[in-house]
């Protein structure tokens, strides 16, 4: 299960006075381990972004129909018929640069720091049970998204405009809006990564237990498959409604002194009184289509790729 990152450690005799050294060494793991971790880590998110991108675009486009009214949706079918007819195919890819980018930090991250974080909770609590695993995820989750959140921006500005390029944006969002605009957002993002890392990896976690334990599955394709779609329903009911918050959020403009919402709280309470309780979970399909295929791409490359590093399995 989740837990050292490190390769077993030979059994080597200790006496006494050298015992409390020994033990610190060994919770240090060599560089080039922490390196293959986090490289792991980064690059199966990455790829499942990668194959998963257009289903994001759809999913941004969903979430800002009707912003502050009432009114007739869009299904996702429509919405990707109309962007093929008014955009092109290439409209399904806006914004891929910054996201696989953020994919790498933030990927890496948020699926690096967790183990760590498990590590000394359990070293702290000599415990690691399903709260132990929530709390680090999201540690781990809240963490990666409050150093990657300018790279989240951007991308949600590139896919509502097909003619923008990464780096005019950049300027431009900082030199209309502050540099404090790569931060919108920033509460909520960090609250969604939270849950979604804290969903995510410790329902991965305690499903691979449990299946262990309670059938005949046994570390493999079809345990890491299993796993990963229990853990993609849930962290999509859990994540749903704040990315939707946080999407309105980042796409909020500051060039005037009127703004719609003045924080994550006031923008779902806003959201609801407006558009009505079950606008929190527009583009919930789309999120699932995206995030269910995701997660699971992601921890099976990763289960793999920690397999061919010499990594123990998640």
């Amino acid at each position: 299960m989740i837990g050292d990152i490190s390769p077993p450690v030979a059994s080597i005799p200790v006496v006494e006075g050298n015992a409390q050294a020994m033990n610190s060494k060994t919770l240090l793991p060599p560089l080039s381990t922490v390196a293959s971790h986090f490289g792991t880590s980064g690059l199966s998110v990455a790829l499942a972004t990668g194959v998963t991108h257009p289903l994001d675009v759809l999913k941004v486009r969903l979430q800002m129909q009707h912003v502050g009214q009432r009114g007739p949706l869009i299904g996702m079918t429509g919405i990707f018929l109309q962007l093929m007819k008014q955009e092109g195919p290439r409209s399904l890819y806006l914004g891929l640069t910054p996201a696989l980018t953020r994919s790498v930090l933030y990927g890496g991250l948020r699926l690096g720091l967790y183990e760590p974080t498990k590590v000394c909770f359990d070293w702290a609590f000599e415990s690691t049970n399903v709260l132990v695993k929530i709390a680090s995820g999201a540690f781990a989750g809240a963490v990666a998204t409050a150093l990657t959140n300018p790279v989240e921006v951007v991308k949600v500005r590139l896919q509502m405009n097909p003619n923008a390029v990464p780096i005019a944006e950049v300027r431009e969002v900082v030199s209309k809006e502050g540099i404090g605009a790569l931060w919108k957002g920033v509460g909520p993002a960090m609250v969604r990564a939270a849950a979604l890392t804290a969903s995510q990896l410790a329902t991965y976690d305690e499903t691979k237990r449990i299946l262990v334990k309670r059938t005949s599955l046994e570390e493999g394709f079809h345990l890491h498959l299993c796993s990963s779609v229990v853990a993609g329903v849930v962290s999509t009911l859990i994540t749903a409604p704040i990315d939707m918050i946080k999407t309105r959020l980042m796409l909020q403009q500051n060039s005037g002194s009127v703004r719609i919402y003045r924080n994550g709280f006031h923008c779902g309470y806003k959201v609801i009184r407006k558009e009505g309780p079950l606008a929190l979970y527009k583009g919930g399909f789309a999120i699932f289509a995206r995030l269910g295929p995701q997660t699971m791409i992601t921890f099976i490359l990763c289960e793999k790729l920690r397999s061919l590093a010499g990594l123990h399995k998640m």
